[in-house]
């Protein structure tokens, strides 16, 4: 083969274009092997970098990005202080990026890709199933914070790193269950979602399906789409229009904090209390649920933690090349004030 080219060694050797450029300029990340099946073409091809290939380690740069989902994510600032430092202790420049609701990540990071050579990029948020030939398009180490991503093809394309929201929605429809309450209502995702909203809907099933409890497909609300999506004011308004509907319940289950706090507001606005007239459960465990009046009873996720071990995950891969991994973490249950057992009006 004459002229042989990058591109031609990184087919040959079933690898990409930036990982042959990776290991002619010995950079780290590569496993020993791929690098000697790397040398192996360019000895047998003689091949000799020309200025271009050269140039390839200049054009790259350590950078990695975090893009999180949705404008009203209640853990963006924590992740970008942390993932701004743990980036300049390792000489890495870091990128953030909000995705709008209605938008595929994936699709965005590649986009992003186009335009910054990334070493590795974290997903905040988001889908639990990613598109696997888009994953290995995109061809940098991802890891999924919050979220137990997977790939379409069932293989370990990326890490997470999560809090199991199945569990953790049922130990809170549990909780309430053992208050006496058995009218249990949701604000939930639209059917579409592939989202926290549907994973925290089936703990909600789970939950009332081991203390025999029907399901009451009147007392499920769906999230308003026109709205920014786990908002307050998303919660005030589903609430509100679950109050008027005449259905009758004694608790509420909204996931997220945010919308717990709008659910309360409804709530008070109709001349009703909490929690003696409706229990409230939020989900998230943020600080204003904590100095909310009343309290919020709710789920907090470790998310300091959650953010560090991706990070440092993700530091590993592109640095060691080491495999995805999968991480969770346990919720805590936090018992707030805005809770109470049930009492027959």
């Amino acid at each position: 083969m004459e002229n042989i080219t990058i591109t031609d060694i990184a087919r040959m050797c079933g690898v990409s274009a930036t990982t042959v450029s990776r290991a002619i300029n010995n950079n780290p990340g590569i496993s020993r092997s791929t690098k000697e099946k790397i040398q192996e073409i360019i000895k047998e091809y003689n091949y000799v970098p020309n200025n271009s290939a050269r140039n390839l380690k200049r054009i790259e740069s350590d950078s990695i990005a975090v893009l999180a989902k949705g404008i009203s994510n209640p853990y963006i600032s924590e992740m970008i202080r942390i993932g701004g430092k743990e980036a300049e202790k390792r000489k890495y420049s870091f990128f953030f990026q909000r995705v709008d609701d209605d938008e595929n990540e994936l699709d965005v990071a590649i986009e992003l890709m186009k335009e910054k050579r990334l070493k590795g990029i974290i997903f905040f948020g988001g889908l639990f199933e990613y598109d696997a030939h888009k994953l290995e398009q995109l061809g940098v180490p991802v890891v999924c914070c919050t979220i137990g991503a997977k790939s379409s093809d069932g293989k370990e394309r990326c890490s997470s790193v999560y809090v199991d929201d199945i569990v953790e929605s049922y130990n809170l429809i549990d909780y309430l269950c053992g208050l006496g309450h058995k009218k249990i209502a949701m604000i939930t995702s639209p059917d579409d979602d592939e989202s926290i909203g549907k994973l925290r809907y089936m703990g909600y099933l789970k939950a009332l399906e081991k203390h025999q409890i029907p399901v009451d497909f009147d007392l499920i609300a769906k999230l308003k789409p026109n709205l920014d999506g786990y908002s307050i004011k998303n919660g005030y308004m589903v609430t509100k229009e679950l109050l008027s509907s005449g259905k009758e319940f004694s608790a509420l289950f909204v996931p997220s904090d945010y919308m717990a706090i709008g659910a309360c507001k409804a709530i008070f606005d109709e001349g009703k209390r909490v929690p003696e007239d409706y229990s409230v459960v939020g989900y998230d465990g943020l600080e204003v649920a904590e100095y909310y009046n009343p309290s919020i009873t709710t789920i907090r996720q470790p998310i300091k933690k959650m953010a560090e071990m991706s990070l440092e995950i993700l530091f590993q891969e592109i640095e060691k090349g080491t495999a995805p991994k999968r991480i969770v973490f346990d919720g805590q249950l936090l018992i707030g004030q805005s809770t109470a057992k049930y009492q027959k009006n």
